[in-house]
């Protein structure tokens, strides 16, 4: 597998770096460490302080991936570095693609300091742009001592399996635990149900009717990419919740404590590449790495 880990020196960065050592990666697997050395030149008048600028962000830079080289010393997979000169969110998808990643991965650098909540512009762009799987991880990162616990959002969809797909070239440790999550978006779902239970006999039976219909499907769901993954992973486990997919992926990687939770690419009105709503919310909001699977059916 060849990935590319995106740094700016952060502490999140470096957690990025971390959460690779988590892996059983091998010197079949390459990791490169990329940094792009950028600055806003419109906000400054002065041409000389430009130049102290980007000789002071020139001279840091090196010093940025030996940080992160020496954050990945654990790691098996080979090692390699690069330097760009040009704006963060354009540079790091471009480099990928050019390389042929297989993923990029980041930290998320967080908003205003509320780095479990929110992610920064450059996390988003990047999130939202690539057209390959992109891992955004948060801190605290898990730890080799620790079982890592993955939450896997599964709708049924192409993108979905995708993304299950995806788990399975990633080397895990072992004993990684995976729990394939179903969310019924019940087409009731915005009507109160003090409501339902004044309507007439008919209607209660066709919501009963479609509610059964639901259940079945969601199993089908969850029966479909708990095979995917066993060929993988040992302990897989399913479960089916009623309600918004984006709330219920949340407090559900919450209960069990997830390390890592893995999303599809339905895409922002069929644009490809491009972010669905649920998937921008749980990069958002969730407290644990989360993993885009960006491998679209065309």
């Amino acid at each position: 597998m060849k990935i590319l880990l995106a740094t700016d020196g952060s502490k999140c960065s470096e957690g990025a770096a971390r959460f690779l050592t988590c892996l059983d990666l091998t010197t079949d697997d390459e990791i490169t460490v990329f940094h792009a050395v950028s600055w806003v030149p419109f906000l400054y008048d002065r041409e000389s302080y430009i130049e102290t600028l980007k000789e002071i962000r020139k001279e840091i830079a090196p010093k940025i991936l030996d940080s992160a080289l020496e954050a990945l010393r654990p790691c098996g997979a080979k090692l390699s570095t690069a330097i760009v000169d040009g704006a963060a969110e354009y540079y790091i998808v471009d480099a990928a693609v050019k390389s042929g990643m297989d993923l990029i991965v980041m930290g998320a650098r967080g908003v205003q300091g509320i780095q479990s909540l929110f992610i920064g512009s450059v996390t988003k762009s990047v999130s939202a742009s690539s057209p390959m799987p992109v891992l955004v991880t948060k801190l605290p990162v898990c730890g080799r001592a620790k079982k890592m616990s993955i939450l896997v959002a599964a709708d049924g969809s192409d993108y979905s399996m995708a993304a299950g797909k995806l788990l399975t070239m990633i080397p895990f440790p072992s004993g990684a635990e995976v729990t394939v999550l179903n969310v019924i978006w019940s087409d009731f779902s915005d009507i109160p149900q003090r409501f339902v239970l004044e309507v007439n006999d008919r209607i209660k039976e066709v919501v009963a009717e479609t509610g059964s219909a639901e259940l079945r499907e969601a199993e089908r769901i969850t029966d479909e990419a708990r095979k995917l993954l066993a060929a993988k992973f040992a302990n897989v486990d399913v479960m089916t919740k009623v309600g918004d997919p984006s709330a219920e992926i949340l407090k559900a990687a919450e209960k069990i404590q997830s390390d890592l939770i893995a999303v599809g690419c339905r895409g922002l009105r069929g644009i490809k590449g491009m972010l669905g709503s649920v998937s921008r919310n749980i990069v958002a909001h969730s407290k644990c790495a989360v993993l885009i699977g960006k491998q679209c059916p065309p």
